[in-house]
């Protein structure tokens, strides 16, 4: 006999109003890993949502600082910005399941391209959250980033 695991729902402006640390890789469109990364992640709620102040450190040594202001719109959508997104990031939040899609200037080969991100992060038993985010450009599937979030 087996017992079905519980599934704990996501409250983004909860879950994101704290430190975390999260572990990353990007995973090219021909199964290669090409870069992996550690995030600490400190986010604070706001009146309107939230703020996420996020430190990345690549495996070559490279870091990157990125904010995100996240608004909380009810009925489970949020509009997020950022200083490299494109327009507006928008999400959807069902049950366990935060759908997240934007256009973003990523730095590729020495200047800034804009892809296409959609993401999914799925809340897991044990406060762990993970993250699949499809990278594409013109419809092209570049590759994609397999991240978990914790509690640090």
């Amino acid at each position: 006999m087996s017992e079905s695991i519980a599934i704990p729902p996501l409250l983004p402006e909860r879950y994101f109003a704290r430190r975390l640390e999260a572990y990353g890789v990007f995973v090219d469109r021909f199964g290669t890993i090409r870069r992996q990364f550690e995030v600490a992640v400190s986010g604070r709620q706001t009146e309107s949502g939230f703020v996420l102040d996020e430190s990345f450190r690549y495996d070559d040594g490279e870091t990157e600082e990125r904010r995100w202001d996240v608004t909380v719109l009810g009925n489970g959508r949020y509009e997020g910005r950022c200083a490299d997104v494109v327009g507006v990031a928008r999400g959807v939040c069902t049950a366990n399941m935060l759908s997240w899609r934007y256009s973003f200037r990523l730095a590729m080969y020495g200047r800034k391209v804009t892809v296409r991100f959609d993401d999914v992060m799925v809340l897991q038993a044990g406060d762990i959250l993970v993250n699949r985010a499809t990278i594409s450009k013109a419809g092209c599937r570049l590759g994609e980033v397999l991240l978990s979030f914790r509690p640090s």
